[in-house]
């Protein structure tokens, strides 16, 4: 069984963590600031985006994967890494725009990240469950 799904959505989320690195660097160097974020909001702003992706990454992929070996459908993996993409971008521009207050984008994307985190965890549940069953 291929896993080519998993892999898509892995790597489009790869790929965001890479440009939100390269927003952490430009801001570092910008403020010439080599650790920490020496009390600069904009420096702060995108460590919080580029930190919170990571903390919610591994979860997903894993959640992600698991579903798509248990059998998950395509249609519902799609729409779970679509709606993964789009709330981590949605996140982003969020918490950049709100300056770390509250903004739609902010709301909306930790909404919806939660959301396909809560479905992932109980497909997983229910195909771990039928496949006892069986």
């Amino acid at each position: 069984m291929t896993v080519a799904i998993t892999a898509i959505y892995a790597s489009l989320t790869a790929l965001m963590i890479v440009v939100f690195t390269w927003r952490v660097i430009k801001e570092r160097r910008a403020t010439k600031t080599g650790l920490g974020d020496g009390g600069n909001e904009s420096l702060q702003l995108a460590n919080r985006v580029h930190g919170n992706l990571l903390e919610n990454a591994p979860i997903v992929l894993i959640l992600m994967l698991l579903a798509e070996l248990g059998g998950l459908s395509s249609l519902l993996l799609n729409l779970a890494g679509g709606t993964w993409l789009f709330a981590r971008l949605l996140h982003a521009v969020g918490l950049t725009q709100g300056r770390g207050g509250i903004h739609p984008g902010r709301f909306w994307g930790v909404l919806l990240t939660w959301g396909v985190i809560l479905f992932l965890a109980g497909a997983n549940l229910y195909l771990a469950l039928m496949a006892l069953a069986a």
